[in-house]
Order: structure tokens, then sequence, then C-alpha cells
């Protein structure tokens, strides 16, 4: 192709496709875009797209539903969610711990909504079973690793190659996830150095907000409910060659009346629920003004908890029912806008 628009989430171009053996034909769409990892003037690592630095600004994303639990209702369903997103200023969604339907990625590729995609965790916190966690000691260093049966890492790795051979093709998705925070996670360098051999186009988030390994592209710390990020135990150079970012933050709760899943459950947020809704702005602004200020340091991307609400965590900018914006995405553009400056 001559002179190709690349895609972007500014510019989600895509090319129709037609593939014809014999008698068969098959009609698809590509994208066309590169992801990597470049110094700035500062020597701070920063993501690129398309060989220009862009700021990863998203949300965690568990997808779920009221009607449906991890089964959306509907595509318009998940489309409303995506397009309220992008309205909002996003440009990434961290997909938590699911793998969805396939035309909600189709739905991120023509809109322009980069993914980073979680696999589906297994194992809990604590110690036992047959497929256990290790402590979780986040970024400090010398970490356990938790010992899985080959039997059990064996069948983690059939379902981990599985999401990436059905996702692969999507343009939206720029970073693998293969742990979140501790929770089932072993052998950490060895998977890390598995994806990056099987999928060298995306970059690898080895455990986000986990036990750091020197592997994969990523040092991923989560902080509740302002974002942080411990810079000084990388003073020895251990987080050298690894791109910061701010995983998981904020998670600020706010009820809306009429509009909570049980109103006699424990409707919580990180941090102690506001006493009104002006406090739960003021709230979330700290919380943008801190990571612009992180991004100054050297953060490349930041994760906010969440898109909605689900279930008792009422920490979503959307209510779980998906009736109430709590602010409008214009709003929110306008508080991100620091962040790309």
């Amino acid at each position: 192709m001559e002179n190709p628009q690349l895609w972007s989430p500014d510019s989600p171009t895509l090319y129709d496709l037609e593939l014809t053996t014999g008698s068969d034909v098959v009609h698809s769409y590509v994208g066309l875009r590169e992801t990597g990892i470049r110094a700035d003037s500062q020597g701070h690592l920063r993501l690129t797209l398309n060989g220009e630095f862009i700021f990863h600004w998203g949300t965690l994303d568990q997808g779920w539903w009221p009607d449906g639990l991890l089964t959306p209702p509907s595509e318009d369903a998940m489309l409303s969610d995506i397009a309220f997103l992008k309205a909002a200023g996003f440009n990434l969604i961290r997909k938590h711990i699911k793998v969805e339907p396939r035309r909600y990625y189709y739905d991120c590729d023509r809109l322009g909504m980069m993914l980073w995609q979680d696999q589906v965790s297994s194992g809990g916190r604590q110690r036992g079973g047959d497929a256990p966690s290790p402590q979780w000691t986040r970024l400090q260093p010398d970490p356990e690793e938790a010992t899985w049966p080959q039997a059990a890492h064996d069948q983690y790795l059939t379902e981990l190659k599985t999401m990436i051979d059905t996702l692969y093709n999507h343009p939206s998705i720029v970073q693998w996830v293969p742990f979140n925070e501790a929770w089932g996670q072993h052998r950490s360098v060895e998977v890390a150095n598995w994806i990056i051999a099987y999928d060298p186009t995306r970059q690898v988030n080895v455990a986000s907000g986990g036990n750091w390994h020197p592997a994969g592209h990523i040092v991923d710390e989560h902080r509740y409910p302002h974002p942080g990020f411990p810079f000084e135990l990388g003073d020895n150079g251990r987080f050298d060659g690894f791109v910061k970012i701010v995983g998981e933050f904020g998670g600020h709760g706010f009820p809306v009346e009429g509009h909570l899943w049980d109103a006699r459950a424990r409707n919580w947020g990180y941090g102690g629920l506001p006493k009104d809704k002006a406090e739960w702005l003021e709230r979330y602004k700290e919380s943008l003004r801190l990571l612009a200020e992180l991004k100054a340091q050297g953060i490349a991307g930041g994760i906010y908890t969440q898109t909605t609400d689900v279930e008792g965590e009422i920490n979503g900018l959307i209510t779980y029912d998906r009736d109430v914006q709590k602010l409008p995405p214009e709003t929110l553009k306008e508080i991100a806008q620091p962040l790309f400056k």
C-alpha cells in the first residue's frame, strides 16, 4: 500500500480486506499500527504509537452487567461504555481479567480505543490449593514466586495462548497483562519471555501491580486512592529499561440514590465515601493533578478505577445500570487535559 493511513485513537483507520481461495471469499478488515518504547528528552522511557509518544490514559474495565453479570446484554450496551470513555478523553481501556465477545474488540478497533488485555487470573491471594499465589510484595526487591504443578502451568499457558491467538489481529490491543497483582502469579520471567517471543508486536506488563520481576517491558504500581509510584525502589537501577506505569489508582466512590445494586449492601469506594458530590469531584481532580505531576517524573500511563460501578463497588464513572453518568464526558475530558500537555 502506498502512503497508508495508520491506525491511532485520533484516526482509527481500517481498510477493507477480501481473501479469496477458489470460490470461497472472506471479508474482513485490517488496521496498520506499530507500538514501541522510546526515551524522551529527559531520559524517561515512554510508550509510542506509530513512532510518536502517547500517554496511556485509561480506565479499569471489569465488564460486569447487573442483568447478565459477565455477559453483556447487547452490542449496543458494550458500545455505550466505549463511546462514553472516548468522549470523556480516554484513549485506553484496561480490560480487567476478562475476555469480551469479539464484537467488543471490533468496536474498539473502529472507534479508536487502545486496550490492555488481561489474562483471566487463576489462584487466590492466599496460599493453598493446587495453584497458589505468592506473598504480595508489589515492587519490593527479591519477590517470592508461587510453585505451580506442571500440569496447572501447562493449562495456564494453553489458555493464555488461546486468548492471544483469538485476539491477535485486533489493532486496538497494544499490551498483554498475563497476571493481575499477585493473583496466581508464577514463573513470571518465563511467562513474559514466552509472550514476547510469541507476539513481539506488543508490550508485556507481566504483573500489573503484582510482584515485580525484571521481565517484559513495564514496571507497574497500584496505589489507592491517589496515584503514586515508589521511585526510590529503583534507585539502584532495578527499573532501568522498563516503562513506569500506575496501573490502578483512584476508585473514588460516589453513590447515586436509586441506582445502587443493593442499597442495603456495603457500598464502598477507596478512601471512604465523600460527604457530597462536590467532595467526590475534588478527590477526582486531585488524583489527576497528582498523575500529571507523576507524568513529569517519568510515569508513562495511568489507569483510573473504574468505568462503571460493579455491585457494591460504587467507584465507577457510570452507575452499574448505566442509567447515570456521574459526570458529563465533556467535563471528564477537560479535567484530563493537563495529562496531554
